[in-house]
């Protein structure tokens, strides 16, 4: 038997594209190691999603609620439980990525996959013992969490648990006393609040000036001191040394400093899983090891396609979901293409960092003449009943030649459900005269879009 389509790897991008894939018609077969749904279901978005609910609901218990007339007496958080229900959540979630394989008709195998030659109609494609044929290849491995060799005790640190990654750390059975996380980007920084919640003396550890990555750099000072205030300690532009039976040892402003800690999680990167795959001897390209794709996500080589973290363009699930459809629509022969210039980012803090598109700075390298709208989150009449209290603010990006937004970043809660509406403005190509007339509910924390826009002049 020849599939039309073979996809290696079931998470966002492998999945997706098997769903499409078969749903079209096509014959698909998704081969998958360990998990369907891949990281983001298993080990990342999902899991510390669970996390994070249950820190924000003993935040509230925990003092916040007294501010809105609620007070609970020694309120308590039960870890174990916390872990316990976060595995029911997964495998609800990955059960359901099992049904619907079978409702797109999706022969799925568990097993290792390696590409092992071409044919007159496709590629043979070992797994498990058996070989498959397929015409058109897949390549949706993700990433793994980079643990960087060069970090003195590293290797005894990992192999006796005492360094840990975000795929450990999930199953942690119980709460640090001293937390060190070193990377204060994404999964840093979530884990870092979560265990900040529940008890944890927690410290980041960032080599660059400042945390939350490529974000604004504003917002990201002002999500930092919002952290501060809860008891997060920050050492930027502190370079790891050693990992110690007890701790953490760095370097910073020329000095040597330890920080004590009864658990290490190492979360300073992600590499594409491109290794035993079989690639090199295709003539896949590869770029510091991830593959190399164009705007149909196609390779160098004629039949094989990479999506999602493997290609190492944009490491998140909704950008693999994205790329899997384009892959698929392209070997339908669907005319379509993958941009990048309106991908939303989410951290979800509290409160919660939302981003799309172009930063003040990056704009600006760009030659963009920009102007920036920037309102604070006491324009919406929701977020005020919320939060009080609160800190938050609403940057918006707009091109002043082309009268249109090129990026927003919003530090609130709730910033996660409605970025999407800024992405899709700037997906969409509207300038501001038709935001204005989009109609938004009331009362939502998303008018403060609709406030910023009106506001620029």
């Amino acid at each position: 038997m020849i599939y039309d389509v073979i996809v290696l790897g079931g998470g966002p991008g492998g999945y997706l594209a098997a769903e499409r894939a078969g749903h079209a018609g096509l014959n698909v077969l998704l081969i998958e190691k360990r998990a369907l749904g891949g990281t983001c279901l298993n080990e990342g978005c999902v899991p510390t999603k669970t996390f994070l609910y249950s820190a924000k609901i003993f935040d509230y218990a925990n003092g916040v609620g007294s501010h809105y007339g609620v007070s609970v007496e020694n309120p308590k958080i039960d870890h174990a439980f916390v872990v316990k229900r976060k595995n029911k959540v997964v495998k609800t979630l990955v059960g359901g990525v099992g049904f619907t394989m079978k409702q797109a008709k999706v022969t799925v195998k568990y097993a290792e996959a390696k590409l092992c030659a071409k044919t007159d109609d496709g590629f043979m494609v070992a797994a498990g013992g058996e070989t498959f044929e397929g015409k058109n290849i897949i390549i949706a491995t993700g990433s793994e969490a980079f643990v960087p060799p060069f970090f003195e005790g590293i290797k005894e640190a990992v192999e006796s648990g005492f360094a840990v990654t975000n795929r450990e750390i999930l199953d942690l059975e119980e709460v640090p006393k001293e937390f060190v996380v070193i990377g204060g980007g994404v999964i840093g920084l979530e884990l870092a609040s979560y265990f900040n919640s529940v008890g944890s003396n927690v410290n980041v550890v960032e080599m660059l000036p400042k945390i939350a990555g490529p974000n604004d750099n504003e917002i990201s000072k002002m999500l930092q001191k919002e952290y501060e205030k809860k008891g997060v300690k920050f050492h930027l532009n502190a370079k790891v040394t050693k990992i110690l039976s007890d701790g953490i040892e760095y370097e910073q402003d020329g000095e040597t400093k330890k920080l004590p800690a009864d658990k290490v999680l190492l979360s300073i990167g992600r590499k594409a899983n491109t290794k035993g795959l079989g690639l090199e001897e295709m003539g896949v390209e590869l770029n510091r090891g991830a593959v190399v794709t164009d705007a149909q996500m196609k390779t160098n080589v004629p039949g094989i396609y990479a999506v999602g973290d493997v290609n190492g363009t944009s490491m998140l699930a909704h950008t693999a979901y994205r790329e899997a459809e384009v892959a698929v629509n392209t070997i339908l022969g669907i005319a379509d293409e993958m941009k990048y210039n309106a991908i939303p980012g989410v951290i979800y803090t509290n409160p919660e960092l939302g981003s799309v598109g172009y930063t003040e700075e990056v704009a600006k390298e760009k030659g963009i003449n920009v102007k920036v709208v920037k309102l604070p989150m006491a324009y919406s009449g929701r977020w005020v009943a919320e939060n009080e209290g609160g800190t938050g603010v609403c940057k918006l990006i707009v091109d002043v030649d082309t009268n249109k937004l090129v990026g927003a970043h919003i530090l609130a809660n709730y910033a996660s459900e409605f970025i999407y509406g800024v992405a899709a403005m700037i997906t969409c190509d509207l300038d501001l005269d038709a935001i204005k007339k989009i109609v938004f509910p009331h009362p939502t924390v998303s008018e403060i879009i609709r406030e910023g826009i009106f506001m620029y002049k």
